[in-house]
């Protein structure tokens, strides 16, 4: 006989908290995509030189990425067992993309890391609860 229990609240508010976390940073991707595209060229300036960039590629990757993180989110909040299993590989590679940059923007790195982290916890974690309520 197949046990069945009861969904933790717990985890649903995890899962929940998952999902909503990736459309917020989706919508930011979405803004920064629309950014660079608008405006195509940055000027760096180092210590020596002024570096130019053609962000248009850049700002295409993002708003797409954004795009797909709000379907995710969206995908996540319904229980589909693939919007987790995407939003799972979507938010390791966002840990992994933080870390190259930690150099610059130590505290924000490991602010966005912990979330990722936290992201991918709840998404392999709590799944069940979540299909179980929806």
């Amino acid at each position: 006989m197949a046990e069945t229990r009861e969904p933790s609240g717990w985890a649903v508010g995890w899962a929940f908290f998952a999902a909503v976390m990736l459309m917020i940073s989706g919508f930011f991707q979405i803004i920064a995509g629309i950014a660079a595209i608008a405006e195509d060229e940055v000027f760096v300036k180092g210590a020596k030189w002024v570096f130019q960039f053609d962000v248009t590629t850049w700002g295409w990757i993002h708003l797409v990425l954004g795009i797909l993180l709000v379907l995710v989110g969206a995908g996540i909040l319904t229980g589909n067992l693939a919007a987790r299993i995407v939003g799972v590989i979507l938010a390791g590679l966002s840990a992994v993309a933080t870390f190259a940059y930690l150099p610059w923007y130590p505290v924000w790195a490991i602010v966005v890391i912990a979330v990722d982290v936290a992201i991918i916890w709840a998404l392999t974690a709590h799944g069940r609860d979540v299909e179980a309520v929806s």
